[in-house]
């Protein structure tokens, strides 16, 4: 053979629902035979979907999958495509990430993954083995070097394949999202072909796992670091690419290219992607969330319009007697762009009532913040009380900035099972409902733009707990705030590399202080999509106890 015709299934797979993901995996498979492939090449765990965590350590899973590969196996001795998949495979004690070549009815090969992650969202060596470093896999006259994620993103495995004869690099990936990692990886993706002379196959998984968003992506280039393909973002996708055998090595034929969407779009792309997967994959009927008027609530109610279909999502306004006028008109015309279902129930009642009942422990004390708290308490009662009597996940709609220093009610507005705004900083939380205000997005169910009220974008941010209270009472202005964060957060800056850079001492000071003493407030926060290098959660896990900011002068 001259030529090889394989086909790229980027595929949303969903983790622990084996027959799920076979389904899916078959209909690529027919797919590909429709377009006349040779090979189907499937994500990284496109069995038991990425990643499986603490399930790999139930046999009973493994067995499962292992059974779903072998089943599927026998499907190839039907003289179509090939396919490689990923499963989790125990061979002996030892349970490995591994790569299974199906072919005439059999598997044909397994390769395992060598280089295990273990650093921000990835976990592996605490339920994976590291296998050997891979040789080549011969299919149907080919030598493919198959490699699975991490094990491309260092030299070793990659140069060994090309060592042993390997034709080509083919990796099966489940690469998270973050902002500006599609870059990286097509600079590190060039750097392997030139390094090895090989041209490059970048088969990427797509959908939401949690607080994990996969952006799909996937890329063909060619021994000259030439883009031969480029699968789209956000989306299953079955792409085929031609390859022929010339005297210089294999060579694709350009294909499909997809357009690269502006940063914003992508950050909103996984927002939406994100809430979607979570709240369909979990069998949740909707959503609901207090719409305050305010911009948090405005940009969240329009991802999950986007995200489920406005039909699917249902505001609630909470006023107390500090509610502004404006805020009133803001939500309800934001609901009204929107098209979502909209309601007000009042809590100057239930204010009314803890406010008899807590007055004789709080004889002779003066109302404080503790009075502003139980405003938020009540609303998280109340949404939590309407998602519990009609089954939709309540979304919360706290950013990162505010849960970066504390400025987030335990109980109160933290409540809730899921947030897109968990991982985005107020200054881009700006920047998106600006975009989201001037552009529909791909695959949106709610084609509405405008999606909120100008008024909502340009007015000073507040919590209306008590009169005229603005964000700005109590922080830096959100462009200084944010960018002190970040320097503290992503870059582990000291306060004296952060000051060194022009900001004010005290300031920087404060905010270290005020972030770490919110460790504990973020411990008990709801999951929500990860967008930047170092999210909350997985990524960033400080101990709560921790006497070193002390120290801090």
């Amino acid at each position: 053979m001259t030529t090889l015709r394989i086909a790229i299934a980027q595929l949303n797979s969903h983790v622990g629902a084996i027959d799920k993901n076979l389904a899916l995996i078959r209909a690529a498979r027919a797919q590909a035979a429709a377009m006349g492939a040779d090979l189907l090449v499937t994500p990284e765990l496109s069995i038991s979907g990425y990643p499986p965590e603490d399930l790999v350590l139930k046999p009973a899973f493994v067995t499962a999958c292992e059974a779903a590969a072998e089943d599927l196996a026998k499907d190839t001795a039907d003289g179509g495509p090939g396919i490689i998949i990923g499963t989790p495979w125990r061979n002996g004690t030892a349970l490995h990430n591994s790569a299974f070549v199906l072919d005439n009815g059999k598997i044909i090969a397994k390769r395992k993954k060598h280089e295990l992650p273990n650093y921000g969202v990835f976990d592996e060596k605490r339920v994976f083995a590291p296998g050997p470093v891979p040789m080549p896999v011969d299919f149907r006259g080919f030598r493919l070097g198959l490699l699975i994620c991490e094990d491309w993103w260092f030299p070793t495995v990659p140069k060994t394949l090309a060592a042993s004869g390997a034709e080509l690099l083919l990796s099966i990936n489940g690469s998270p999202f973050e902002d500006g990692k599609h870059q990286t990886r097509i600079a590190l993706a060039a750097q392997r072909v030139a390094e090895t002379g090989l041209p490059y196959i970048f088969a990427a998984l797509t959908g939401g796992q949690d607080e994990i968003v996969f952006d799909g992506a996937s890329f063909v280039l060619n021994a000259d670091s030439g883009l031969a393909a480029q699968l789209p973002h956000f989306a299953q996708a079955v792409t085929l690419t031609e390859w022929t055998r010339t005297p210089s090595g294999l060579i694709c034929a350009q294909t499909s290219f997809a357009p690269e969407p502006h940063r914003l779009e992508l950050i909103y792309q996984a927002m939406m992607m994100g809430l979607r997967d979570y709240v369909n994959k979990n069998g949740f009927p909707g959503i609901v969330l207090g719409l305050s008027g305010g911009i948090d609530s405005a940009i969240s109610a329009a991802v999950a319009a986007d995200a489920l279909g406005p039909e699917r999502v249902r505001a609630v306004m909470l006023p107390s007697p500090y509610t502004s006028t404006h805020s009133l008109e803001d939500a309800a015309a934001c609901a009204n762009m929107l098209g979502i279902p909209y309601e007000t129930i009042p809590i100057s009642g239930a204010m009314d009532a803890f406010a008899t009942a807590l007055a004789p422990a709080f004889t002779s004390r003066e109302p404080d913040i503790t009075e502003e708290n139980l405003q938020s308490r009540t609303r998280g009662l109340i949404l939590m009380a309407l998602s519990n009597k009609f089954g939709p996940m309540l979304l919360t709609t706290g950013n990162k900035s505010e849960m970066s220093v504390g400025y987030a009610t335990l109980y109160g507005d933290m409540c809730g099972g899921y947030s897109v705004l968990k991982d985005i900083y107020k200054t881009t939380v700006f920047e998106l409902s600006r975009w989201r205000n001037a552009h529909t997005p791909a695959g949106t169910l709610c084609p509405h733009a405008p999606a909120m009220p100008d008024r909502i974008i340009t007015k000073p941010p507040s919590a209306e707990l008590k009169p005229n209270q603005t964000d700005q009472d109590s922080l830096p202005p959100y462009d200084i705030l944010d960018a002190i964060l970040h320097r503290l957060i992503e870059g582990e800056a000291s306060i004296d590399d952060v000051v060194s850079e022009g900001f004010e001492r005290a300031t920087v000071l404060r905010i270290w202080k005020l972030l770490d003493r919110a460790e504990y407030k973020r411990r008990q926060a709801p999951p929500g999509v990860k967008i930047s290098l170092r999210a909350f959660g997985r990524d960033r896990r400080y101990p709560m106890t921790n006497g070193f900011t002390n120290l801090i002068k």
